[in-house]
């Protein structure tokens, strides 16, 4: 049974180097090659609109090919060409679009898998209503990277469900299935033979003495879309004062703009007077696998509603460090309180915060304030942070056990090895349930694949005075010369979407046939040239008609 899956390539979901990196990006990148290096498959699919970015496909994986393999493009023009992998990977929750592109073939021809990465903007929590009214099928399947994720969408598809249910006087069930696969990560690359001599020398770099205690947060540098900074340097304050133990604190990410720096820096002043605060760019590759190294403790203490699972902890676990992080989202399961470090409680108000939805869905706020407003509204121990904090800077040999128990968990639940199996199976499963289970809502004969993307020739049949037909007579029209017709064929305006219509060699044949017999009817003329594709060959009878190298006879 077929465990196989084409990826659906745009660099945008597999790039890190961009100056905006985001963790859809990271977990992209750090998925695909996973897949590479770890992929049961003999040959690997590219699903990808054009040639160009299947060569940006190959080149993007070759440094990770450990051993030749086949690579195949399968171009998304195509609605059949996901057949021979059997799945199509989609980097994204956003797969109702792809459920009815494939309602235009053969829906038990393949599977369609997504992932989950942010939810929390209204586009995406309308795709993700949208999987109760597409042609989904039991066969496909929305990864959800944890349970807090895999929750959230349950309860957003129950509350559309019962909307519809209201409006229509029916509840939709939802087919897709909602298996829970948490990302992965690269231990290995978390585990250099050198990453003492590493830790000696960026210490070195940035003024830090050996003995001296580093904490890192890994991450993008913005207050509303990741971690408000002040109650970790509230929290890390607290620490040094009862520790009286010389602390660093590096955050390696990015800024949106210059106020957000700013105002970062400057918090750092004001509310951890004590602490020497350094800013590293975690865009740059060399920062993004060295800063591990540097650190004695990593914190993050995420509150905002935009994370799903939280990539950095198991990053950090993976480095062996010991990791505080706020109990939020996929945090929760991925970090053992007391075992792997420390998980900081934290508390939200009731559901008050109906102003800000109506807001954000009238335009009124974007999403980027819309998040912001929802994160302040989410508050972390500060104490219970500063106390853990403190139990880590004083002992070390707490730090070692935490961040080997840390490191073993990483390794056995959350390696790219351990997460690229349980797709392969995932994968498989979905081609065994494609052959036993019955297809959801089939398309009925005649009725359009998707109804709101209808063929536009039937939504507006009614727009001309008529429609050819098989007994329309067509004879040749003033335009029918070899000198004409190259000309129509040689300017763009004329020529546009010839690759839609048939050869010129074959509509010269037409031609030719039409002027020995002085007209034939469609019929005729469907009789004679029946080799050729029939709807292209009536669009063709009709494009020669526009520009009067055909004429219908009365």
């Amino acid at each position: 049974m077929n465990s196989n899956a084409a990826i659906f390539y745009k660099r945008d979901g597999y790039d890190t180097s961009s100056n905006r990196l985001l963790g859809r990006q990271a977990a992209g990148e750090g998925f695909l090659k996973g897949w590479i290096e770890f992929s049961r498959a003999d040959t690997l699919y590219c699903y990808a609109t054009s040639r160009a970015e299947f060569v940006d496909f190959c080149q993007r994986i070759q440094p990770w090919m450990k051993q030749p393999r086949q690579v195949e493009w399968l171009p998304t023009s195509n609605p059949y060409s996901p057949v021979q992998p059997g799945t199509i990977y989609y980097p994204a929750p956003t797969i109702a679009q792809l459920a009815w592109q494939r309602h235009f073939t053969d829906q038990q021809a393949y599977s369609i898998c997504g992932v989950t990465h942010t939810i929390a903007s209204l586009s995406v929590m309308q795709s993700i209503g949208e999987l109760l009214i597409a042609p989904m099928q039991p066969w496909d399947a929305l990864i959800c990277t944890s349970i807090a994720v895999k929750t959230a969408i349950q309860r957003l598809v129950d509350t559309w469900a019962e909307y519809l249910a209201q409006r229509i006087g029916s509840k939709p069930t939802i087919d897709v299935q909602l298996p829970i696969i948490p990302l992965g990560v690269d231990c290995n690359s978390f585990s250099p033979s050198n990453k003492i001599q590493i830790r000696h020398s960026v210490r070195q770099q940035l003024g830090i003495a050996l003995d001296d205690i580093v904490i890192l947060f890994v991450g993008r540098l913005c207050f509303y879309a990741k971690a408000h900074p002040v109650p970790m340097y509230l929290a890390i304050e607290r620490a040094v004062q009862a520790s009286n133990v010389r602390v660093h604190l590096i955050q390696a990410g990015w800024f949106e703009d210059q106020k957000e720096e700013a105002a970062f820096k400057e918090s750092a002043k004001v509310f951890c007077p004590s602490v020497n605060t350094i800013f590293v760019d975690g865009r740059k590759p060399e920062v993004r696998s060295s800063i591990w190294f540097v650190a004695d403790i990593f914190v993050s203490l995420v509150d905002n509603i935009q994370e799903t699972f939280g990539l950095t902890p198991i990053e950090a676990m993976a480095a062996g460090l010991p990791v505080v992080v706020s109990d939020w989202d996929g945090y929760q399961e991925s970090v053992r309180d007391e075992i792997d470090g420390f998980k900081i409680p934290t508390v939200i108000p009731p559901p008050t915060g109906i102003d800000l939805a109506f807001n954000y869905l009238s335009d009124n706020l974007n999403y980027s304030a819309y998040i912001a407003h929802t994160a302040m509204m989410a508050a972390v121990d500060v104490d219970a942070c500063a106390t853990a904090l403190t139990k880590l800077i004083t002992d070390s040999e707490l730090r070692q056990r935490l961040g080997n128990n840390g490191r073993e968990r990483a390794r056995k639940l959350y390696d790219w090895q351990v997460a690229i199996a349980a797709y392969e199976n995932l994968w498989q499963e979905l081609a065994e349930i494609r052959t036993k289970s019955a297809i959801s809502a089939p398309l009925t004969p005649d009725a359009p694949p998707y109804p709101l993307c209808d063929d536009p020739l039937r939504v507006f049949a009614h727009y001309p005075t008529a429609t050819l037909n098989q007994d329309s007579v067509l004879g040749i029209g003033a335009m029918a010369t070899p000198q004409q017709l190259n000309a129509i064929q040689q300017i763009w305006i004329t020529n546009f979407g010839a690759e839609k219509r048939i050869a010129v060699a074959t509509i010269d044949a037409i031609v030719t046939a039409i002027a020995q017999n002085g007209s034939l009817s469609v019929a005729q003329i469907l009789s004679q040239f029946s080799e050729q594709n029939t709807a292209k060959l009536l669009r063709t009878l009709v494009y020669l008609l526009k520009f009067d190298i055909l004429r219908l006879e009365s």
